[in-house]
């Protein structure tokens, strides 16, 4: 793995979008939710489809992630993922208006792993609209050298407070890749995610099971509304092979969250929530 100057620690970088209200429909037909209304409350993980930055396709690596180099240091010969983070819910989004996200490299660690050397980026995000935060956030992101992933765990699951059943389609990974302007290849270019990163199918994104975790949370207990989240994934899950999105109230104010099938616990995550009083 190659050397990773110090100075990319600090490296900033801005975007601002507008929320426009078709493009939350086009969420909310992905995930089969309501359509919002101009000027309504953003629902909570949905500005992961916001925010892009475009570039051409001389742009992008061969994984089809925009390359690295300009914002994110680059490791030549390694898989970059999105491995996990952390969110502050401060106030809503308002769909129809102007934002912007503010970001910022936090750290940059190297370790060692089963499979040999890691590199870890946590990136920190602010997400701010008519001059107040809204959102506060960190994503934790790895490079490490293409190896076969786990595909099973042997760990318990929480009894379930409630679950839904998930089954990913190709229309979900395409629809969610476009939402999202993720070209990250593992999501729809089978050849290349059995071939070149050694999954067993196309990958279902982790930013898609940390909002249908969310969204099972909110599904099961209305009247609620998140304040933080910390989420990580544990293994992949793949194309077509059904998996459950579970929960349950885990102290006052607390729920821990998961993703699981006959495989084992795939992801993870904690909610610490308060009253919607709105």
């Amino acid at each position: 793995m190659s050397k990773i100057p110090e100075d990319w620690v600090g490296k900033q970088e801005s975007c601002v979008d507008k929320l426009d209200a078709s493009h939350a429909d086009r969420i909310a037909a992905m995930l089969a939710r309501p359509s919002p209304q101009e000027g309504s409350a953003l629902c909570p993980l949905w500005h992961w489809a916001f925010f892009q930055i475009p570039v051409p396709p001389s742009g992008t690596g061969l994984d089809g992630h925009i390359a690295p180099g300009e914002f994110l240091p680059k490791s030549e010969g390694n898989t970059r993922m999105w491995a996990g983070g952390r969110v502050e819910f401060h106030h809503p989004l308002l769909t129809g208006q102007l934002a912007e996200r503010q970001s910022r490299i936090k750290s940059v660690v190297e370790k060692n792993g089963r499979s040999g050397k890691l590199l870890f980026v946590m990136v920190e995000h602010e997400f701010r609209q008519n001059g107040q935060l809204c959102l506060s956030e960190e994503q934790d992101i790895v490079y490490k050298a293409p190896a076969a992933p786990k595909l099973t765990l042997d760990k318990p699951v929480n009894e379930a407070q409630w679950s839904e059943e998930i089954t990913p389609s190709p229309l979900l990974l395409f629809r969610y890749s476009a939402v999202t302007f993720n070209g990250h290849r593992i999501h729809y270019d089978r050849p290349y995610t059995t071939e070149v990163e050694g999954y067993p199918d196309l990958v279902v994104h982790g930013p898609l099971i940390a909002t249908l975790m969310v969204q099972a949370f909110l599904d099961a207990n209305s009247g609620l509304k998140p304040v933080r989240l910390s989420y990580k994934g544990l293994r992949p899950l793949t194309l077509n092979k059904s998996f459950n999105v579970e929960g349950r109230i885990s102290d006052v104010g607390k729920a821990i969250l998961w993703a699981t099938n006959e495989d084992g616990p795939a992801h993870e995550a904690e909610i610490e929530f308060e009253e919607n009083n709105v």
